[in-house]
């Protein structure tokens, strides 16, 4: 079964990976994006979401932002001497390591993103689909979610709300255009060593296409 999310805000960052020190984003929503604001309304070990399909609802636009971020993370190695002597000073302080980068971000987005989801190997005894599409569908109506959904970055919030797939809706732009190679999601089947997964994505008629991620046309 499909399920539809309509989603919005005012700024979006999908950061493009080969752009090594400013944020660039994607010209619309990735698919590993609309999977985490989906698991942010209902995530459980038993159900893995599968993204089909993202409508773009609103214009693309741009803007240029200036940003302050941390420029570093605490060494694992701190962490670990910390975790042996059970005391440490983990923290960082944000004046001595504050960069200021350059974005280029979309604005005033909204999408209608579809997905289902299907049981995993983790799913117990009592665990059926009807359970969880029960589940998602009363916290989905009511607006609850287990974290605040966000569209690419935590500080670019995103409101949403459970719509009909099946009934009518606007329609999405009319609008064509080749993204390019996008990134789908992380292979975390060898959880040491993730991989980065790419499709070939298009905007057909405001509508990008979600392949399955057992597709030949994901690649590693």
């Amino acid at each position: 079964m499909t399920y539809c999310l309509e989603v919005q805000g005012d700024f979006a960052c999908f950061t493009r990976p080969e752009m090594k020190v400013e944020r660039v984003s994607y010209d619309v929503m990735t698919p590993s994006a609309a999977r985490a604001i989906f698991e942010a309304v209902l995530w459980k070990p038993a159900i893995r979401w599968q993204v089909e399909r993202i409508e773009v609802l609103a214009p693309i636009k741009w803007i240029n932002l200036r940003r302050n971020e941390v420029g570093a993370v605490v060494s694992e190695r701190n962490v670990k001497t910390a975790m042996n002597l059970g005391a440490g000073n983990l923290g960082l302080n944000v004046e001595d390591e504050r960069q200021q980068r350059a974005g280029l971000f979309l604005r005033d987005v909204k999408y209608r993103i579809h997905a289902g989801f299907e049981m995993t190997e983790k799913a117990g005894e009592g665990d059926t689909p009807v359970k969880f599409a029960e589940m998602f569908e009363r916290r989905a109506s009511k607006g609850q979610c287990f974290n605040q959904p966000y569209l690419g970055c935590r500080e670019f919030s995103a409101r949403f709300r459970l719509v009909d797939p099946e009934a009518e809706h606007d329609p999405p732009i009319n609008e064509n255009r080749d993204l390019g190679w996008m990134l789908y999601d992380m292979d975390y089947s060898n959880p040491n060593d993730p991989k980065p997964l790419f499709f070939r994505a298009e905007l057909r008629d405001g509508v990008v296409a979600i392949p399955s991620i057992d597709s030949e046309e994901v690649r590693a």
